[in-house]
């Protein structure tokens, strides 16, 4: 059994590869400011775009992504904001969620642009 860590990063790293066949360039994986973590940054059609990745190893109680309540979106926007001083980013952002559901060695990928702001 895989613990919920390993199954995050496992989920992390599926969502990355899902993201660079859709033409995401990753600027930087699990970015850290203070009490804010944001799993994936990328650039996308001249977007910097904040990606919460939620996992799980199946879909009972809940789909992954409900996981993602104002509290999470607040970090993570929190987060996005250092980053964007940090780089002295002007352009425009969009803060996106990936959902996957582990099963059975297979990988069912939701993704939810524009997903909170």
């Amino acid at each position: 059994m895989h613990s919920k860590a390993e199954i995050g990063l496992e989920g992390e790293q599926q969502a990355v590869k899902y993201l660079m066949s859709k033409g995401y360039e990753i600027v930087k994986t699990n970015y850290r400011h203070r009490r804010s973590e944001i799993d994936i940054i990328a650039n996308h059609n001249e977007l910097l775009v904040f990606i919460e990745v939620k996992t799980k190893s199946y879909s009972a109680f809940g789909e992954p992504e409900v996981a993602v309540d104002e509290k999470k979106a607040n970090k993570v926007m929190e987060g996005a904001e250092q980053f964007i001083v940090e780089n002295n980013w002007h352009g425009d952002i969009r803060f996106d969620v990936v959902s996957i559901i582990k099963n059975q060695g297979r990988y069912e990928i939701k993704h939810f642009e524009d997903a909170f702001h």
